[in-house]
């Protein structure tokens, strides 16, 4: 069960609040305007802060559509498959192998691959 808070909500926060819960994409995009102070800020290349943004979204098992926005960016920035098969391989004792096991699909779309066939398990 969800328990509400009860705080003052300023008007601001509340009108963005309302846009982002209706899709209002023009306000995610104010945002990730400042995707690369953030990445500056983090002291990493743009390589390793592809790596690192992938990591987190097996660790946090991300939905679907944020795998294909970040993984693009990410290869854009010079991280290739291979590299991104080395950070599943990196994490998986951290965060688990169901996690991993649960974005290697993801990833596989997001970098164009196909799916293999569902084939039943031998009993």
């Amino acid at each position: 069960m969800t328990h509400s808070v009860k705080t003052e909500v300023d008007d601001m926060t509340k009108d963005a609040l309302l846009s982002l819960s209706a899709g209002d994409l023009d306000l995610l995009a104010e945002g990730l305007e400042y995707r690369e102070e953030w990445r500056a800020k983090s002291g990493l290349d743009a390589r390793s802060y592809g790596m690192v943004k992938i990591a987190a979204l097996v660790a946090m098992d991300a939905p679907p559509a944020s795998y294909a926005w970040q993984v693009e960016t990410a290869i854009a920035s010079g991280v290739s498959p291979k590299d991104i098969l080395g950070v599943l391989f990196a994490i998986a004792p951290q965060v688990g192998g169901p996690r991993v096991v649960a974005a290697a699909p993801e990833i596989m779309l997001a970098l164009g691959l196909s799916l293999p066939p569902d084939e039943p398990f031998d009993a």
